[in-house]
């Protein structure tokens, strides 16, 4: 957020020529912006914070928070006991591979652009958070080491491609799962200088704004004072930094951070309001469905990597955890509101992107924590399931219209090509041109795999 503040001649240290000094930088809050110290934000340049862009492929990752039943929706079991099966019938696709709940009818048009992976699983506590890290990092964090989500690894190995960040997360960052751990939505042992920028908004709401991007007119006098205030305390930092030899190295950072805040191409990424009223209806007047669209205006404008949480919590409001009793929702509820909105938002942005001529080079990737039990519980819900559950991936070099693995008889264990976080986010990284046998400069300078042993792309999506 800028902060346009009069300040003496002998305090501009130019950079480059470009009119901006370091001490503008530091009093408009660009590092705080960016969530960095100031030590931290130099560590970040010398590993290569800013890197020149190559290629043109993106990710959407929409992240179904609360954990689907898959057994309801992808991988429906109709011969199975009635507590098994639950209450909802399959339906016919426009691809003779599978069949998918009467739930999704939007879904069942466009099955001939995703393909569905039905052997999901992992070994982490059934519990929501251990599920998130796992299955947006491709590992569980363990012996203090934080692995950066999928999007972190991205920010750092492809660099951004435009003004805007490469990395970014709609609406705003999980909250708690109730495990009190880590959810894996940060750059992790990359630093912060690859954390995602959060929008913090609901872009939903008719007076959305993007708060980080509004130009200095639009920024209101509370927080110019604010920023007065904090003057002071800067200002001895600021002199004695321009005297040091670190400060010649932020130069293109500064630049990259004033390109952010002040790039009317950045901000016309956040302006839904420049899309049709027939395009936002028919991603639909939700939060889900204005992010989706948000997220297809941001790769179009060179974002590389969109995730995209359903949900914000699985506390306060009816989500995919349909555990059946209050304050959870049951089956039939999953049915009545979360299915009809997802539904209409995933279709349209599929659709949005192949006509666009987006797609190839957009991967959408649908992963979850988990998936559900396969009996029916007495409240009429089901309850956390990681041993077996379904995500589907399309675009991004993906062929439509097939199915990879199998679910047991039950929908209870994975009976044919388990797959892993590992190999889920192996998936995404090949779909980028990502080597996922390569590696990162892990913690104490030493090298880390991008993936673990074993870990493979599920190479069949693409072949």
């Amino acid at each position: 957020m800028l902060d346009f503040l009069a300040e003496s001649s002998d305090d501009r240290a130019r950079l480059c020529g470009r009119g901006h000094s370091r001490r503008e930088f530091l009093q408009i809050g660009v590092l705080s912006a960016l969530g960095l110290s100031l030590p931290q934000y130099l560590q970040a340049d010398q590993a290569g914070l800013v890197k020149p862009g190559h290629g043109s492929k993106s990710c959407i990752m929409i992240f179904n928070l609360g954990g689907p039943s898959h057994i309801d929706l992808w991988d429906m079991k109709p011969d199975a006991p009635s507590e098994i099966r639950g209450p909802f019938k399959p339906i016919r696709t426009k691809t003779d591979a599978f069949e998918i709940s009467e739930l999704l009818p939007l879904h069942a048009r466009i099955a001939d652009k995703f393909s569905l992976v039905r052997s999901c699983h992992h070994d982490g506590a059934a519990v929501h958070d251990a599920g998130w890290q796992m299955m947006q990092t491709g590992r569980r964090f363990t012996g203090g080491i934080h692995t950066p989500h999928a999007g972190s690894v991205v920010s750092y190995r492809m660099g951004r491609k435009s003004d805007l960040p490469p990395f970014v997360v709609l609406p705003q960052l999980m909250g708690r799962g109730g495990g009190n751990l880590p959810n894996g939505q940060a750059g992790g042992f990359l630093g912060k200088a690859h954390d995602p920028f959060a929008l913090m908004a609901d872009p939903s709401q008719a007076d959305f704004r993007v708060p980080d991007l509004l130009p200095p007119d639009q920024i209101g006098a509370t927080r110019l004072d604010r920023r007065r205030k904090m003057r002071d305390i800067v200002d001895q930092t600021v002199k004695e930094f321009e005297a040091s030899e670190d400060a010649r190295l932020l130069d293109e950072n500064f630049h990259a951070a004033f390109r952010l805040m002040t790039s009317e191409t950045a901000r016309a990424a956040f302006d839904l309001s420049k899309e049709p009223t027939a395009v936002r209806d028919r991603y639909g007047r939700n939060r889900f469905g204005q992010c989706c669209l948000l997220a297809r205006r941001l790769v179009e404008n060179g974002v590389r990597f969109v995730t995209i949480n359903t949900f914000l919590t699985v506390f306060d409001e009816i989500t995919w955890d349909i555990h059946g009793s209050k304050p959870f929702t049951s089956i039939e509820g999953m049915k009545d509101i979360v299915c009809p909105m997802y539904d209409q938002a995933y279709s349209a942005l599929i659709e949005d992107l192949d006509q666009r001529g987006l797609l190839p080079d957009t991967l959408v990737a649908n992963l979850s924590e988990f998936g559900r039990t396969p009996k029916v519980n007495p409240a009429g819900g089901r309850d956390h399931w990681p041993q077996c559950f379904s995500a589907y991936f399309a675009g991004g070099g993906v062929k439509g219209g097939r199915v990879v693995g199998a679910s047991d008889p039950i929908g209870g264990f994975p009976a044919e090509r388990p797959v892993g976080p590992g190999d889920i986010v192996a998936t995404v990284f090949h779909s980028l041109g990502l080597d996922s046998s390569s590696h990162l400069p892990g913690p104490g300078g030493r090298p880390f795999p991008l993936t673990d042993l074993g870990t493979e792309p599920i190479r069949e999506l693409f072949s």
